[in-house]
């Protein structure tokens, strides 16, 4: 069969889908959750895994309690709490002022400085150079699922 005998739109249709199947595929789990200190706000922390060529990614969201999705408040690339582990760790200094810890970065983070959630205005804080011990070797969602 020639392939000028196939009609263009089988043609483009069927490269469509091959191209959307090799997509790689990102993953985005939650990997820890800090309640602010008056319980009305959740700081989500999502791990980012494009696959053995990237780094894991880190994503920080503010939200209302128990909310399962929030506003993204941060992004880290390559972000870790000691030389074996991977992360961020997110602690609130009261309730308006969430901080997020961590090593180093492999590329600047992202950052915005404030938000208004729940009524409250509230401050993000960045801290680098913050190493974590106590952390355990490898990926936060790996240790999570010790797998």
């Amino acid at each position: 069969m020639k392939f000028a005998s196939v009609p263009k739109t089988v043609v483009s249709l069927t490269l469509a889908m091959v191209c959307v199947g090799c997509r790689p595929l990102i993953s985005h789990d939650e990997v820890a959750r800090a309640s602010s200190p008056d319980n009305r706000i959740d700081a989500v922390l999502f791990e980012t895994n494009g696959g053995a060529t990237t780094s894991f990614g880190y994503e920080v969201e503010l939200g209302n309690k128990d909310s399962q999705r929030g506003q993204r408040v941060a992004r880290l690339y390559g972000a870790n709490r000691n030389a074996q582990a991977y992360g961020a760790n997110l602690r609130w200094k009261n309730k308006n002022t969430l901080v997020i810890e961590y090593l180093e970065t492999k590329t600047p983070p992202e950052v915005q400085n404030s938000i208004h959630v729940d009524g409250h205005d509230v401050q993000i804080i960045l801290r680098p150079g913050v190493e974590d011990l106590t952390a355990p070797s490898g990926s936060m969602l790996y240790n999570l699922h010790k797998h």
